[in-house]
């Protein structure tokens, strides 16, 4: 039901304010996409728009596809997709997720086997993805239903406790399971374009992901 807008008071937000005084800032769609693929080292960054709160950019690693789809009743996502980003949130498509302690991708390598910890699911929520802020000074902001990872959502942990809002992000690799078996690792470099406007999400990613013998 993913197009299903709910309304919540101000109290049950939680981290999802980031960016309110931002205006997205003018670029080009040829400036999204899979930007950089070095197709030798399985590797590449994929720079996305997530500054709307009405849209959800869908990634295809498989195919190095981007699609953007605006949420709303009859809402369809597309058919092949491997994670979703809203914002700074997100989504797998049957995937499953771990927070490694690693910072960079070589080092999570020649570790050789996957890290210890536990691989974290979606779940669905009705209270983290926030599609109308127009109401947020009266309390009143507006959610869509959805699944959500709270394992990759880590990437970018948005305080809220002080105005402006604090951004920290993780700085470490997430391996992804993919539905079909396969692994991503991910990493976050940037959350805002070169204008310091938040939403404009710079993904490292190594695709296939495997680990040294």
């Amino acid at each position: 039901m993913p197009g299903v807008i709910l309304i919540l008071s101000l109290s049950a937000c939680n981290g999802i304010m980031g960016g309110m005084y931002d205006e997205p800032a003018a670029e080009t769609e040829n400036d999204y996409g899979f930007i950089k693929v070095d197709e030798s080292a399985n590797s590449g960054v994929v720079y996305i728009n997530a500054s709307e709160y009405t849209n959800w950019n869908f990634i295809d690693f498989h195919k190095k596809k981007i699609e953007t789809v605006e949420i709303g009743e009859g809402m369809q996502e597309p058919v092949n997709w491997d994670i979703a980003v809203h914002r700074y949130d997100t989504k797998t498509n049957n995937g499953v997720v771990l927070e490694t302690e690693f910072t960079d991708f070589g080092a999570l390598k020649a570790l050789g086997s996957i890290p210890d910890g536990a691989f974290v699911a979606d779940i669905w929520t009705t209270d983290r993805i926030a599609v109308d802020m127009s109401g947020m000074m009266d309390g009143v902001i507006l959610y869509t239903e959805s699944y959500y990872n709270p394992e990759l959502s880590k990437w970018l942990n948005v305080d809220t406790s002080t105005m402006p809002p604090i951004y920290t992000m993780s700085k470490k690799v997430y391996l992804v399971r993919l539905k079909d078996g396969t692994y991503a690792a991910l990493r976050l470099s940037n959350f805002m374009n070169e204008a310091s406007v938040k939403g404009y999400m710079t993904i490292e990613y190594m695709y296939p992901f495997e680990f040294e013998n």
